[in-house]
């Protein structure tokens, strides 16, 4: 998501130098100093994670820090217990670690007992780490399954605030975080409330790391993954602003290198600090089921296969443009055709339905074929009950899914007959509202988006996704000021659902 000024004429002036010393330590693989002397006993000052459960597995996560001079390897014991005081452990595994992975520790723990709460914790030469909980998935008839859903939680730009509440919350399956868990910017350039590590833009593996380890120290981070599992995917901060296959938009090889090396660096990073479950060939577009009632697909519409954003909408309409990817899209096509789940839920980065008179093609706007090719799919599916789930924008919205939104032949906004689908997008949990969309956001749904029912492009928070038999329904959790660290201040917005075979929205 693009901010009101570039990094393109930043770097024009004194911030080139910025970029100069970002680059290249490839061979820097321990990006945060230890105190040197002998070997002390390592601390777990990052926390446990957990995420990408299923009914026999999940993935759990921490990371060592070595004191002293660091040593080659440690070893990690990871303990799983049926109860929080950890008397009855029912697993054991080990994981030798090193600055090859930046100390970071991920085990997926299978042989589970489906729809079961787990506690766990990590253990290294006598030191033991903070506990965790999680949860696997359920097999077979499910009668509820209720997500928490976040996006865009930059740190210079507040504190997460949002992330603290849903620790608190008891009643949760998963947190889904649909992408730009972290920024790549340097200091004070889209935030000023708290500072970065490092302070200039993140571009070589060091950099990743440690802009990953100064979020991870966070409490209320920390709080929310030892809590709940995650689900997440990346987006463009995770790489760099307006990314896609190739390169990104911000991404000026002259100074920081060949976009594939800082690609593979910043995947490397991510590899090492989520806890999400790895695949062969690098891809995080993978689907999670959660018994017979949500079958969940996680997207990639970032990087895996997205062509270049065109530079207008006659250059978007050319049918060859893909924006997810020729495998991607076949693979997202089989899994919602073929599955016998009651709703299908995608979760996904950039915005799906049309929006309307913005000429901002980095959303599914921009790839309206790819977009017509998943709408003939759904349609042919007959009742759908397909829930798309969006980050990125920095704003709530819910919206029917239409061919043809504006065109009264195709859909009817006050019945939602013509709608396929629905989308709900989720708040940032800590950045700015875009003033862009604020400014211009009355006028364009009067003329040109009659099939967005709810807007707010003011408030940071976070979404909770509620599905039963009968709808699934979306309720929009709104946080207080994220530049003051003490403000407490929450509240429940409005609830839109869709119910069982409508495919439309109502008001809850």
């Amino acid at each position: 998501m693009s901010t009101d000024i570039t990094r393109r004429a930043l770097l024009q002036g004194v911030g080139a130098s910025l970029a100069l010393a970002a680059c290249h330590d490839e061979g820097d693989v321990d990006p945060i100093p230890v105190d040197a002397g002998p070997p002390g006993p390592p601390t777990f000052v990052h926390g446990v994670a957990s995420g990408d459960p299923t009914s026999a597995a999940v993935i759990v996560w921490t990371r060592v820090t070595p004191t002293g001079t660091a040593p080659v390897t440690l070893t990690v014991v990871c303990e799983l217990a049926r109860d929080e005081g950890f008397a009855d452990i029912v697993q054991r595994a080990t994981f030798v670690t090193s600055a090859q992975r930046d100390w970071t520790v991920k085990l997926d723990l299978t042989g589970l007992t489906p729809a079961t709460a787990y506690h766990y914790r990590f253990v290294c030469e006598g030191v033991t780490s903070p506990a965790g909980r999680t949860r696997t998935t359920a097999e077979g008839r499910v009668d509820r399954v209720r997500f928490a859903v976040v996006t865009c939680s930059n740190y210079a730009a507040g504190y997460f605030h949002a992330y603290r509440e849903i620790a608190a919350r008891d009643d949760l399956d998963a947190v889904l975080h649909l992408g730009d868990y972290i920024y790549e910017y340097p200091d004070g350039y889209y935030g000023n409330t708290r500072r970065y590590e490092p302070p200039h833009e993140i571009v070589s593996l060091r950099d990743y790391r440690t802009r990953y380890a100064q979020a991870r120290r966070d409490e209320d981070l920390q709080a929310v993954h030892a809590r709940h599992p995650f689900i997440p995917v990346w987006d463009d901060h995770e790489f760099a602003n307006n990314a896609w296959r190739d390169g990104a938009d911000e991404h000026m090889a002259a100074w920081e290198g060949p976009w594939p090396t800082r690609r593979r660096a910043a995947s490397q990073a991510y590899m090492e600090w989520m806890p999400l479950r790895e695949q062969s060939d690098g891809r995080i577009y993978r689907a999670l089921r959660f018994g017979d009632l949500v079958h969940l697909c996680m997207l990639d519409t970032r990087v895996w296969g997205r062509d270049v954003q065109p530079p207008d909408r006659m250059a978007a309409a050319d049918m060859r443009r893909q924006i997810l990817g020729a495998a991607q899209e076949q693979w997202l096509f089989q899994e919602i055709t073929s599955s016998r789940a009651r709703w299908k839920v995608l979760g996904q980065q950039v915005l799906l339905g049309q929006f309307g008179a913005f000429n901002y093609l980095d959303v599914w706007d921009g790839y309206p074929a790819a977009r017509a090719r998943l709408f003939n799919v759904i349609r042919s599916m007959g009742v759908a009950n397909v829930v798309v789930l969006t980050g990125d924008i920095h704003s709530s919205f819910a919206m029917d899914l239409s061919p043809d939104p504006t065109n009264p032949m195709v859909y009817n906004p006050a019945t939602g007959d013509g709608s396929l689908a629905v989308e709900f997008v989720t708040p940032a949990v800590s950045s700015p509202p875009l003033p862009f969309i604020q400014q211009a956001m009355p006028e364009v749904v009067r003329r040109a988006m009659p099939h967005l029912k709810y807007r707010d492009v003011w408030r940071n928070g976070y979404l909770v996704l509620d599905v039963d038999d009968a709808r699934a329904a979306a309720t929009w959790m709104f946080v207080g000021n994220v530049t003051d660290r003490a403000d407490r201040t929450h509240d429940t917005g409005p609830t839109w659902l869709t119910r069982d075979r409508e495919n439309h929205l109502r008001e809850g």
